[in-house]
């Protein structure tokens, strides 16, 4: 396979990933990895770099338009920032010791896990009243509804959700994943805070997690800028022509396709793990 072929092939597999991670809300890191170390043979480590490139590149995007908006908790999502960079900083490391099979296994179940969650049903919940710890560090907030009305919100159990963030910081490092499935049942599950502020929160904090755990990788030389270019190019504009999409389709039908097509991923991706071929 030529070097331009080889490209081609990475910048639309990069596309299709973004494209197929902004429907689903995956983000795309879950696709490049599979298609890199899969389809095109690239080492696991190198395609994490990637992906955590790409990571970077994605949240900075968005994450600019959410803030804008009103609905992310910046003060939140730097306070949790704290837990996540220290987890991807551990799970980088990990990650550069533990054997490629169990990496390949581990993200494998963690696909079905990111995938089962998708298609959970979101409850809006709002909690009135912080609790004495949140009122502290002032993490209660605002955000816009659908009509323009500005809707109150409190926080609960701010040392469960600390605690849960340095798991899905881990799990970012070790994996190339933005692990957004983590951070949300973080703010969503423990510490109770609205799902439209956690997830533009999430998306907030994913660049800065993924970030540290890249500096490790930049350490170790698994940061190929020439692998890195084409992923980034075909994620960013792969994520636009989904976001396009998503506006005039049904997003209930298109979790539960992709859904689908990510359990087959995770499941091929656990199989080459268990078999020695990752």
């Amino acid at each position: 396979m030529t070097i331009l072929t080889f490209t081609l092939i990475m910048i639309l597999g990069a596309f299709l990933a973004g494209f197929i991670g902004s429907l689903s809300g995956l983000g795309g890191g879950i696709i490049i990895i599979p298609l890199l170390t899969i389809i095109l043979g690239v080492d696991i480590h190198y395609a994490i770099g990637a992906a955590l490139v790409s990571v970077i590149a994605t949240s900075s995007g968005s994450a600019a338009a959410y803030v804008k908006e009103g609905i992310t908790n910046m003060r939140m999502g730097i306070f949790l920032e704290i837990a996540t960079t220290i987890g991807a900083v551990c799970g980088a490391l990990l990650s550069t010791v533990a054997p490629t099979s169990f990496i390949a296994v581990l993200f494998g179940l963690t696909l079905i896990f990111s995938a089962v969650n998708s298609l959970r049903k979101k409850e809006e919940h709002i909690v009135l009243e912080s609790s004495p710890l949140a009122k502290k560090l002032k993490l209660d907030g605002t955000y816009p509804s659908h009509d323009g009305e500005i809707i109150n919100y409190g926080t609960k159990n701010v040392l469960g959700g600390f605690s849960m963030m340095g798991v899905a910081g881990m799990m970012s490092g070790l994996l190339g994943i933005g692990s957004g499935a983590f951070k949300v049942i973080a703010m969503d599950n423990i510490m109770r805070v609205p799902f439209k502020v956690s997830t533009t929160t999430s998306n907030f904090m994913m660049g800065v997690t993924a970030m540290a755990s890249s500096v490790i990788y930049i350490q170790k030389g698994y940061i190929e800028p020439g692998i890195c270019m084409p992923v980034v190019i075909g994620v960013l504009f792969g994520a636009m022509a989904g976001a396009k999409i998503l506006v005039r389709t049904n997003p209930k039908k298109l979790r539960i396709f992709f859904a689908c097509l990510i359990f087959v991923l995770a499941v091929n991706m656990i199989y080459n793990g268990l078999n020695g071929k990752i």
